[in-house]
């Protein structure tokens, strides 16, 4: 009895849509659904009751992977056209809430909704929630009318939900204490490549130079710009720009991009110039310099002005072997501290949590 449901093609459902959903999160959007649709997810994530709107998923999915599905039937032996709701969360919807640090329960089909209910006004006598078991009904029946594209726009929705609940919720990051030079390369490696709008190897480069100053006693300060900081707008002669008094001992720009001629002469004239920086350094996570950059650089250098650059990897992994065990554990513990900051996105905490799980087990 019941229909059978591909769980390898639900889960591709869910990670497409969930990068979706992503790129709105960050932009600030958010698909528009019907009021009903959108009244109805405002009441399940208000809801300390998790099951329902983690069941919510699983009923989207299923209605996308076989329209003749009734999700009101999530236990199979309720009739020919039920499906496996239970297997369909334990095997694709909780294990993508946990990788995705999304706050979760252990499974609504374990705690909640147990003992082979169905998602009809009958079950409600038996819940203590009622209000919000009513608004997964609401929701239930909108996707149970909508057409296929409408039924992946409150997939959407849903996991936009979920987005914005997980950056309401404090991320647990994870510890790591020893740590090898070839560890922390691989580390280095998948948190440049994780998306982060420049913030990872602008976090990465702050972390080196605390634990410098740290670990040998120096007498900086060093001063930083948020992302959203223009440097122009600051006053600033970089990304970090570190002090001795009222000496520059450096000022560091961070790029992912490529560095051409016109970009260190426009540097030159805007920061470097104005500033009267005598060392300036490019730290780069991408191609790095192109050779006509190089060219200006050497130009200025005969000027007084030294420009440099750098693979911010290189550097990284040069700094950590030469300060040896203490000192890759202090790295560690300044990038953590930068890392749990507030304004620091889930996403990219929970980038490093899953780099610890993918090097450290």
């Amino acid at each position: 009895m019941g229909r059978s449901i591909d769980y390898d093609s639900c889960r591709k459902i869910l990670e497409e849509v969930f990068a979706e959903a992503l790129e709105d999160s960050k932009k600030d959007q958010i698909v528009e659904v019907p009021k009903i649709v959108e009244a109805a997810g405002e009441i399940l994530f208000e809801s300390k009751t998790q099951a329902f709107r983690e069941a919510l998923i699983g009923c989207a999915l299923a209605r996308l992977h076989d329209d003749e599905i009734d999700i009101t039937k999530p236990y199979m032996n309720q009739g020919d056209d039920a499906f496996n709701g239970r297997t369909l969360d334990e095997r694709v919807v909780n294990p993508f809430l946990q990788e995705n640090e999304i706050p979760c329960s252990k499974g609504p089909f374990l705690s909640a909704l147990r003992r082979n209910i169905s998602f009809t006004p009958e079950t409600e006598k038996g819940l203590r929630d009622k209000e919000a078991f009513g608004a997964m009904l609401s929701f239930i029946a909108e996707l149970q009318a909508a057409d296929e594209k409408k039924v992946q726009n409150y997939l959407l929705y849903l996991v936009t939900m979920f987005i914005a609940l997980r950056a309401k919720s404090e991320i647990t990051l994870a510890k790591i204490n020893r740590v090898s030079v070839d560890q922390y390369s691989t580390v280095i490696d998948a948190l440049l490549g994780t998306p982060s709008g420049g913030l990872v190897p602008v976090l990465l480069a702050v972390a080196g130079f605390s634990t410098m100053k740290k670990v040998y006693g120096l007498p900086w300060e060093i001063d930083w710009q948020g992302i959203n900081v223009a440097d122009a707008a600051s006053g600033a002669g970089g990304d970090i720009t570190i002090m001795n008094g009222a000496d520059v001992v450096v000022a560091v720009e961070i790029t992912e991009r490529v560095i051409s001629a016109d970009r260190v002469r426009s540097t030159f004239r805007t920061k470097i110039s104005p500033n009267a920086i005598d060392d300036y350094l490019f730290f780069f996570s991408g191609p790095g310099p192109t050779a006509d950059a190089v060219t200006r650089a050497q130009t200025y250098f005969a000027q007084g002005h030294e420009i440099n650059f750098v693979a911010l990897k290189t550097w990284l992994t040069l700094m950590l072997s030469s300060l040896g065990a203490k000192g890759r554990t202090a790295f560690t513990e300044e990038f953590l501290d930068l890392l749990g900051d507030k304004e620091v996105p889930a996403t990219v905490k929970v980038a490093w949590n899953n780099v610890v799980k993918d090097v450290f087990g």
